[in-house]
């Protein structure tokens, strides 16, 4: 399959593609003369989609921030069609992106605070896009298959299951606004960030992309750091209060979240740990569940039932919380 992909873009797209590597099963590297490139190909999301999705991260990339570019095909396309194993997907071709996955033990507050001002600005351009181009194929949050919550965690977890769907509703319910729902990139975990040597940050993969409100934007890093970069050297609850607060700071810098938001960080917080637990009764063969699988997802039940949150409540010198 990679040597027929690689066939097309050479037949589609210009330049010499020479090499094809899988890194997912729906993205491929390919290298060039003129630098590497990654090609999507999926029908994850439809075509009307991907090309409201490419629209949009080129306006981003025009306007300044870091993104991976889309490529125009020869057909003058940003998605094209091929057949593959008897099947028609899209495929999606893009510039590869400056920098590396920063190795675990630099997810500092430093980093994480400009992480947070570049998050900030994308918010702030995500407004002038919508108001320049109306989109009207990305999806609101909840219409995505991934947030099927009660159709993927089994009936017999039924504590988990209200909880599931008590974040839900209230959040469905929460006032929205241009000031605080629309565009945003739904999936900016660690993996989907590259930094260089100057601290110039890259957002990729924008796969996930959907209106939403943008508090969750700013939850699911703070949720990953801290689910995947602490490694010790201290106590995780203050690296979790340090982080969070450099996000904030690093976000208020290029655009102010509105007002009342940040009292609803937890509770978003609670609906990236619901979503994460819902994707494992998703994706995994509950079946043939690994050791590690096992013990993963008895680590989420434990939190998820006794209403554990990640989020301290220690208060700083002014009486605030924290991450206020």
């Amino acid at each position: 399959m990679e040597q027929k992909i690689l066939r097309f873009l050479n037949e589609t797209y210009q330049g010499n593609f020479k090499n094809i590597k899988p890194v997912t099963n729906e993205m491929f590297s390919c290298t060039t003369d003129d630098g590497d490139y990654f090609a999507r190909v999926t029908n994850y999301k439809s075509f009307e989609e991907q090309l409201e999705e490419i629209n949009y991260t080129n306006f981003l990339f025009q306007e300044g921030l870091g993104v991976s570019p889309g490529i125009l095909s020869s057909n003058n396309k940003f998605v094209e069609k091929v057949s593959l194993q008897n099947k028609e997907v899209l495929v999606a071709l893009y510039k590869a992106a400056p920098g590396i996955h920063l190795p675990r033990k630099q997810w500092n507050a430093t980093v994480l605070k400009e992480l947070g001002r570049q998050i900030g600005k994308l918010h702030r351009l995500s407004k002038q896009f919508e108001e320049i181009y109306s989109p009207k194929y990305i999806k609101d949050w909840h219409e995505n298959e991934e947030y099927a919550f009660l159709k993927y965690i089994p009936k017999e977890e039924y504590t988990i299951r209200a909880i599931a769907e008590e974040v839900l509703t209230t959040i469905k319910e929460l006032p929205k606004n241009d000031s605080n729902f629309g565009l945003l990139h739904g999936d900016l975990w660690l993996e989907n960030i590259l930094v260089d040597d100057g601290l110039k940050m890259t957002m990729i993969d924008f796969q996930d992309c959907e209106k939403h409100f943008y508090l969750y934007d700013l939850a699911v890093p703070i949720y990953s750091a801290l689910e995947y970069s602490f490694i010790g050297g201290g106590n995780i609850v203050d690296y979790e209060e340090n982080i969070t607060k450099a996000i904030l700071d690093g976000y208020h810098e290029e655009n102010e979240l509105a007002q009342g938001m940040l009292e609803h960080l937890p509770l978003f917080i609670k609906l990236k740990e619901v979503f994460e637990y819902s994707l494992m009764h998703m994706y995994w063969d509950i079946e043939n569940l690994t050791e590690d699988q096992i013990r993963i997802m008895n680590h989420f039940r434990m939190r998820i039932e006794r209403k554990h949150s990640l989020l301290s409540n220690k208060t700083n010198s002014n009486g605030g919380l924290i991450w206020k």
